[in-house]
């Protein structure tokens, strides 16, 4: 039996991310590729580097995983496709992507995107400032994530007991 291989989508995940990533596939002996733009360095035994084209980095990992690998990324657009491909998806902050919750997320992207695109035509804000990202992470952002990626490896047996 083949064992599972975990992707990052790594042009936008976390340093701190990155390392729990790495230190549990480690101590499970999971393989974990990072993928990312060429803009973008990343040390490590496996990494592929993109160009810097939309969607490179999405095609890239779909072109590669296999079923029931894992995959970290933020990217709604990408853990559907990972999920249609049979694969587990999981985002920085902990939250696990599955058949049923991914219509929802990616209906509220497609809401949040109309209404941002509705804002900057009318100006409502008032200073003209685009809208502010997202907040910094914190430790509980990590500690969430850890909790998670730990029971998804469990699950899709690459844990051990972590």
């Amino acid at each position: 039996m083949r064992k599972l291989t975990v992707w990052v989508d790594a042009d936008a995940c976390p340093r701190t991310v990155l390392e729990i990533v790495r230190r549990y596939c480690g101590a499970c002996g999971i393989p974990v590729t990072t993928v990312s733009t060429w803009r973008h360095e990343f040390a490590g035994e496996m990494h592929v580097t993109v160009d810097a084209a939309p969607q490179a980095t999405d095609l890239a990992i779909l072109a590669r995983m296999e079923r029931g690998d894992v995959v970290v990324t933020q990217d709604y657009g990408l853990a559907a496709l990972v999920l249609a491909r049979g694969g587990h998806a999981i985002s920085p902050g902990g939250q696990h992507f599955t058949a049923d919750n991914i219509d929802a997320l990616l209906a509220a992207r497609a809401h949040a995107a109309k209404l941002r695109t509705s804002s900057h035509r009318r100006r409502s804000d008032r200073s003209g400032r685009p809208p502010r990202g997202p907040a910094a992470r914190t430790r509980a952002d990590d500690e969430r994530f850890s909790r998670e990626f730990a029971r998804l490896l469990e699950q899709h047996g690459g844990g051990i007991g972590l």
